[in-house]
């Protein structure tokens, strides 16, 4: 015979208390009534905007869709988090009473997962004792603590040149095929973050297996949680996706965890949201997105950023449709984020990689977490590149008289140096010690003068 222990006999109640609290006694059910493009229309159940639902597709087989918009009080428009393949007219709805949950925990680390939690690496359930909302709210702006500490990426020209501090959120823009997925992979490689939040959304299919097992390597998937949902999926598991990471990224951050945050791509996430607008009537605007593109853009990324004990250092990328800065979604990205840099196609095709052109990259929160002698370095690099850009082409013409511009004079004889220092293979991992190190060895400057510092501060103060 087993003995029960009383505070046993506690844990055992207990467990099961939560499931009994976890079960909806009240089932609002209506039926599918219309199929329309991406949506379905049904009469009933009555339900909230947001609300997330259950349509049978057959014996005890169902998909999960989302409440988008209403056509009457009782006619509500859902679109499918999923293949909306077997849905009938008829069909029962059945409301869950909320919006989706995100499983969190220790237990999803080295997992990948689609847009709804659910694990698709073939390792078995997923079985957390937490859930997060998916939906979850930005902390209140008043209890953010400061952006103080630099976070190293182990890209050295991130680093040196345009450091990002924990709690940071920069925007990476970048062409197709300039190499924004493998500056990713570096990243989520060799940071000195706790753990990675890793967000694959709208890309190819092919691609996933390339970054998990070759850009991210099985060290890095150790401290990892990766979230897929590719371009073939349905809208709703697109946007859910990015949803459900950011909720992930949070539940680590209230741990205390400093967490890096890495989406990609943002503009695949706007155009699954453009996608579900116009189906729900919404009427379009800039380049074909709604309003409520927009919208969802800053709500998302204000979830990221520091919380009143940890951290998310979000990194999100931004496709660039025919390399057009001016697009609206890498417009209105940009004036969100706390920084961007930028890849170049074509530096990229110099075989310079990273691809980064650090003249037009910024990070706004360098100023705040770099020593004063580090920022010093990294603006006399800055000018030399600028200096090196202005005269390139009489360069390259051969039409340029050594001695009109000192500055220039030193940035032509530095420059196969300076390509040298900001080039970096995949395999070769750095810091921001090391960056600031090279950046001392490139410039020979041991120590700066005292003019050269002041030169510094009167210039930022500018």
């Amino acid at each position: 015979m087993i003995r029960v222990l009383p505070h046993e006999k506690v844990d055992i109640l207990s467990k099961y208390m939560k499931v009994l609290e976890d079960v909806d006694c009240v089932r609002l059910t209506g039926y599918v009534d219309k199929i329309q493009g991406l949506s379905i229309e049904s009469v009933g159940p009555n339900v909230r905007f947001g609300d997330v639902c259950r349509i049978m597709t057959g014996k005890k087989e169902f998909i999960y869709a989302e409440v988008v918009g209403f056509k009457a009080k009782d006619r509500p428009v859902l679109m499918p988090i999923g293949d909306m393949n077997g849905v009938l007219p008829g069909a029962d709805v059945i409301s869950l009473g909320s919006s989706l949950m995100a499983p969190v925990g220790d237990e999803i680390l080295g997992r990948v997962i689609d847009g709804i939690g659910m694990p698709i690496d073939g390792k078995g359930p997923i079985i957390t004792s937490q859930k997060y909302p998916i939906e979850g709210t930005p902390v209140n702006p008043l209890q953010r603590c400061n952006v103080e500490k630099p976070l190293s990426t182990g890209i050295r020209a991130i680093d040196g040149l345009m450091t990002v501090g924990r709690g940071q959120r920069i925007g990476i823009f970048s062409g197709s095929g300039v190499g924004k997925s493998t500056t990713l992979g570096m990243i989520a490689r060799y940071t000195d973050a706790d753990i990675n939040v890793i967000a694959l959304i709208g890309e190819r299919g092919r691609e996933v297996r390339d970054f998990v097992y070759k850009e991210l390597g099985e060290e890095g998937l150790k401290r990892s949680v990766v979230i897929v949902a590719t371009s073939d999926q349905a809208p709703m598991m697109r946007i859910r996706g990015a949803y459900l990471a950011h909720s992930i990224a949070e539940y680590f951050r209230d741990q205390g965890k400093d967490v890096n945050l890495l989406l990609d791509s943002v503009t695949r996430f706007a155009m699954a949201q453009r996608e579900k607008g116009l189906a729900a009537g919404e009427p379009s605007a800039s380049k074909g997105y709604p309003p409520s593109v927009f919208n969802m853009l800053a709500r998302m990324m204000e979830r990221s950023g520091n919380g009143i004990n940890g951290s998310i250092s979000a990194f999100y990328t931004v496709l660039i449709e025919a390399d057009d800065m001016n697009d609206p979604i890498a417009d209105a990205v940009r004036g969100i984020l706390d920084g961007h840099i930028i890849l170049d196609r074509s530096i990229a095709n110099k075989g310079h990689y990273p691809a980064i052109d650090v003249l037009a990259s910024l990070s706004r929160c360098m100023k705040d977490v770099a020593a004063e002698e580090h920022q010093a370095l990294a603006l006399e690099l800055r000018g030399l590149l600028a200096a090196y850009k202005d005269v390139e082409d009489m360069v390259m013409l051969n039409t340029y008289a050594r001695g009109t511009n000192p500055q220039a004079d030193r940035a032509i004889n530095m420059i196969n140096d300076i390509n040298s220092f900001l080039r970096q293979k995949v395999a070769d991992g750095s810091s921001i010690d090391k960056a600031v190190a090279q950046l001392h060895s490139l410039l020979d400057a041991p120590q700066l003068s005292r003019a050269r510092r002041s030169d510094y501060v009167s210039s930022t103060a500018r």
